[in-house]
């Protein structure tokens, strides 16, 4: 119990961190999820476009 009361502070500090890193994590599976981009930038100005999102390919109704 000593050992507890002595690193209440650090133990905080460490759980608050990781709540954080949850957070950020769940956010951006959300916005995986969603389609978002995770740079926040336009895709048509990327020079990554081709190789960031790729759309699928588009079925043609040839027989």
């Amino acid at each position: 119990m000593a050992w507890l009361s002595g690193n209440i502070g650090t133990i905080l500090v460490g759980l608050l961190v990781c709540g954080l890193v949850v957070l950020a994590v769940g956010k951006l599976i959300r916005d995986r999820r969603r389609g978002k981009s995770s740079c926040g930038c336009s895709c048509s100005q990327c020079p990554n476009s081709g190789i960031c999102r790729r759309e699928p390919p588009e079925k043609s109704n040839d027989p």
